[in-house]
């Protein structure tokens, strides 16, 4: 009998399996391996589920975003993608249309022109319009905010904009408060990167060009020996590579994503060299990605565990930045670490090799900061959640996707009791404390705190207008 049973699940199992191997389809899509320039999608990494646990009820939330997609940033544009259009538009000798993978080039136009750079796309304002009406499901049970905030460049901006459009039941029922992009704001701002005179935005250039000539090199020889005379360069050959996710969001799709002119293997290459820069520029690699992110993360803290009766006190709060700052927010939470498991800063540069890729690695920047990529926490109240006590618990999304805080566990999910989630947010304080000292702050009236979502003297903000929107 038991040689019976064996055989038959033997037999399952092959049969199983072989039905696997007949149905799966391989698939690859390099606009969810362009790191900031990949369009937003969600990776499910892991692929826990986004709704709310058995019993529990979200009771607050509070949203850090990127901006939604834009035309091209401008060191992009300025460093890779000008430089290839320029390059190419110079060579009229060239016969592209004779040219295997490379023939769209023979009609092909410029989607971005300098003066668009930084300016949001269409598909951005009808994406962060989606988030808001997302978040509107999500939430069916939370008053809707009064104030949104943003910092205040355009970009972020028109984000800003566009969601409060799109989760507003009646119009001007909404604010968007700005807050301004000072260098001298200590860690009180949504940019605090640029308060911060320890940090560079050129760190982690050398390192990602070092991997950039490598993983280049055979595209370059084999797109030169299809087009000699245009001289293809490791910088070429990025920018047509970026093109591909920045054409996708203006154009809505692009010739330079052709699974036949780059493959697989090279889209993991570009997607490296990008997580290379991040992680030495707002990653681990950086000793001061943490401190700038502590502040955010102890006033959203604060926000989800504080009851009191502030009149600025809302059940959702949402606030847009740039790509620099969710990832600082991700390094002072601990999430995403290749090496430690408890989230602690430590020497993990060496998970970054600069001669060949950690396809193990936590750290990807697609998976982290697409366009309109962002971090959410929550507040669940749960009752009768079978083998959980009654109460409070709280947890975080990366993306829609829930991430379990390191040494924060023990609730439904990936959530965590209030008294655990307090010990991890005084652990996470301990270890990322004193903005103005380890940013090596010399100008006045620094802080070490954010205070914009409860300090009346930064005003209620604007409503918004549909003129607004129109442009």
């Amino acid at each position: 009998m038991a040689r019976q049973a064996f055989v038959f699940g033997f037999f399952q199992f092959i049969v199983y399996s072989v039905a696997v191997s007949l149905t799966s389809r391989y698939r690859f899509n390099p606009l969810e391996h362009l790191g900031g320039i990949s369009p937003y999608f969600e990776s499910h990494s892991p692929p826990g589920s986004p709704l709310p646990p058995q019993g529990c009820t979200p009771a607050r939330a509070a949203y850090l975003s990127r901006h939604a997609a834009i035309y091209s940033n401008d060191f992009d544009y300025e460093e890779y993608i000008q430089p290839f259009i320029m390059k190419w538009q110079n060579k009229t000798a060239i016969d592209w249309s004779k040219i295997p993978t490379l023939s769209f080039l023979a009609g092909w136009t410029a989607p971005i022109s300098e003066a668009e750079q930084e300016l949001l796309t269409r598909m951005g304002k009808l994406e962060v319009t989606q988030l808001a009406i997302s978040l509107s499901f999500r939430y069916p049970n939370l008053t809707l905010p009064r104030r949104v905030w943003t910092s205040s460049a355009e970009r972020t901006a028109k984000s800003a904009q566009a969601f409060v459009r799109g989760l507003e039941l009646d119009e001007n029922t909404i604010n968007v408060v700005t807050i301004d992009e000072s260098k001298e704001a200590g860690a009180n701002s949504l940019t605090p990167y640029k308060s911060c005179p320890a940090y560079s935005s050129s760190r982690g250039s050398d390192q990602s060009a070092t991997f950039l000539d490598i993983f280049t090199k055979p595209i370059v020889a084999r797109l030169n020996a299809l087009a000699p005379s245009f001289a293809f360069t490791p910088k070429d050959i990025y920018g047509m590579m970026e093109l591909c996710g920045y054409e996708s969001v203006i154009r809505g799709s692009s010739p330079f994503c052709d699974p036949d002119l780059f493959t697989p293997d090279e889209w993991l290459g570009w997607e490296y060299t990008a997580d290379i820069m991040y992680h030495y520029n707002v990653g681990y690699g950086n000793d001061v990605a943490g401190v700038i992110g502590l502040p955010w993360l102890s006033a959203t803290s604060d926000l989800l565990l504080n009851d009191t009766g502030d009149v600025h006190k809302q059940d959702l709060y949402v606030s847009f930045t740039h790509r620099e700052f969710p990832p600082v927010v991700l390094v002072a939470m601990g999430l995403f670490n290749n090496s430690d498991p408890g989230g602690r800063p430590g020497s993990i540069n060496e998970t970054m090799p600069l001669d060949h890729i950690n396809h193990q690695r936590a750290w990807k920047s697609s998976h982290i900061l697409p366009f309109l990529g962002h971090i959410a926490f929550e507040r669940l109240h749960c009752k009768g959640s079978y083998g959980f006590s009654d109460g409070d618990y709280y947890r975080v999304l990366v993306n829609n996707a829930p991430q379990q805080l390191p040494n924060c566990g023990g609730g439904p999910g990936t959530s965590c009791p209030r008294s655990g989630f307090e010990s991890y947010i005084r652990d996470r304080e301990t270890l990322f404390n004193g903005y103005s000292e380890k940013c090596g702050v010399k100008y006045g009236n620094s802080t070490d705190t954010l205070s914009i979502y409860t300090d009346p003297n930064v005003g209620n903000g604007a409503a918004v207008g549909k003129r607004e929107l129109a442009d």
